[in-house]
């Protein structure tokens, strides 16, 4: 289940939104031009398929929005917690990677979340909006929204990516520090487990 919170770009002290109904999100990312769906979830494929199971799985809806959106390349990214004494190291190289705000001049930046989770920061019109994505959910973010994403200190995830431009993730990074005033994946995740658990 998806988790939407919106902040004043200030600061996350005063809470806009939140909000873990799909309608409502989605309802509330339209206007930004913010793609959001949710797909069905193959519950047999494990934690970390790889990209054949999840082509072979998912290839009814890669093939539905390519259809519609004409992408040129489509991959599969995954990473998981494992006894690889790099794990640690590629971890935190990933996460650095995506954590500072940029945007995406030539492409949007679509994923859908085979399993695992992760946050996009998106800082659009004076707000910040994070969107807590699990498996299931697709987010498609337009080329120019200024953005970041946060896969926690451990991640644990599985994503398919859509691409028009052959040259895949090329991010323009903006240099602001904005991304060290809100709320981590590690926080923002822990609240919500505690949140559902309490329900």
């Amino acid at each position: 289940m998806t988790l939407l919170t919106t902040w004043p770009e200030s600061g996350p002290e005063t809470t806009v939104r939140r909000t873990a109904d799909p309608v409502e999100i989605a309802a509330a990312l339209a206007p930004l031009g913010v793609r959001y769906e949710q797909w069905p979830v193959r519950e047999e494929l494990p934690e970390d398929a790889g990209s054949d199971a999840v082509f072979a799985a998912y290839g009814p809806e890669i093939d539905r929005l390519n259809a519609e959106e004409g992408f040129t390349t489509v991959d599969v990214l995954g990473l998981h917690p494992s006894d690889d004494p790099e794990y640690p190291v590629k971890a935190k190289a990933a996460r650095e990677k995506f954590l500072q705000e940029h945007t995406h001049e030539d492409d949007d930046e679509v994923r859908f979340f085979v399993s695992g989770s992760g946050i996009f920061y998106l800082h659009v019109n004076g707000e910040v909006h994070a969107v807590f994505c699990e498996k299931g959910d697709l987010l498609g973010v337009p080329r120019g929204t200024t953005h970041w994403f946060d896969m926690g200190t451990a991640p644990a995830f599985t994503a398919i990516r859509f691409f028009h431009e052959e040259d895949g993730w090329i991010g323009s990074f903006t240099g602001s520090a904005i991304a060290a005033r809100f709320p981590d994946y590690d926080t923002i995740a822990a609240g919500y487990a505690k949140d559902r658990a309490a329900v």
